[in-house]
């Protein structure tokens, strides 16, 4: 009798340590997801960049040039947002070829003016107007989505489902089954255009394509017998 309760305290000792040691015991894995959505809205940065002399006439130039592009889209796009997104205005030296002090030869002003609207069947128009308007650099073209928040959203169940499968088919693999979440945190969240953007001179074409949304998420997970 005595060396079968050392046997069975033994025994009870081993299944005891087995117990914490599955409590103890999680698997990591990672899901990756990325939903594609039209988008809904472009932003267009016109930028007028102008040289002279002096500072007072590359300014002068500027202004005058950068006032008649925000009027003229203004005119040609009543419901879009537009506002200045830089100014600058920077010296101009030349370097003498056997060294020397530089000599000041002028000035440049750039003014960079972001036109925001949801007319993506006129973006080609937009700057072809705002070229014609004045602006000689168009310094960038995005698409993107007035809320992102739903597509975000889809992607982070996604890729929370994919981390789920995974997990569970590792704890298989071992024999094992997948308890309770113990944490589940977000990696990065990243928008991105897909699908041509191209212009071409005289009539601009421009394909929005769609915008990504990817979102990775990584999970611990509990094992369970």
């Amino acid at each position: 009798m005595r060396f079968l309760a050392i046997l069975l305290t033994l025994v009870s000792a081993s299944l005891s340590a087995q117990t914490t040691m599955l409590r103890g015991s999680f698997v990591r894995a990672v899901g990756q997801s990325t939903v594609s959505v039209k988008p809904d809205l472009a932003r267009i940065d016109f930028s007028v960049v102008t040289q002279a002399a002096t500072a007072q006439d590359a300014s002068s130039q500027n202004a005058s040039r950068a006032a008649s592009l925000i009027s003229q889209l203004q005119l040609f796009s009543p419901n879009a947002d537009i506002r200045t997104l830089n100014y600058s205005l920077t010296p101009n030296y030349t370097y003498p070829r056997d060294g020397g002090l530089p000599t000041l030869v002028g000035y440049t002003v750039s003014n960079t003016i972001r036109l925001t609207t949801n007319d993506l069947a006129n973006t080609g128009a937009i700057i072809d107007r705002g070229i014609q308007a004045g602006a000689n650099q168009v310094s960038s073209l995005q698409f993107g989505l007035k809320d992102e928040q739903p597509a975000r959203a889809q992607a982070l169940r996604q890729a929370t489902a994919q981390a789920k499968a995974h997990a569970d088919a590792m704890a298989a693999g071992g024999g094992l089954h997948t308890g309770a979440f113990r944490s589940i945190e977000e990696g990065v969240v990243a928008g991105s255009v897909t699908g041509p953007v191209g212009a071409a001179a005289p009539s601009t074409p421009i394909v929005s394509g769609s915008v990504d949304i990817t979102a990775t998420v990584t999970i611990e997970v509990d094992l369970a017998p």
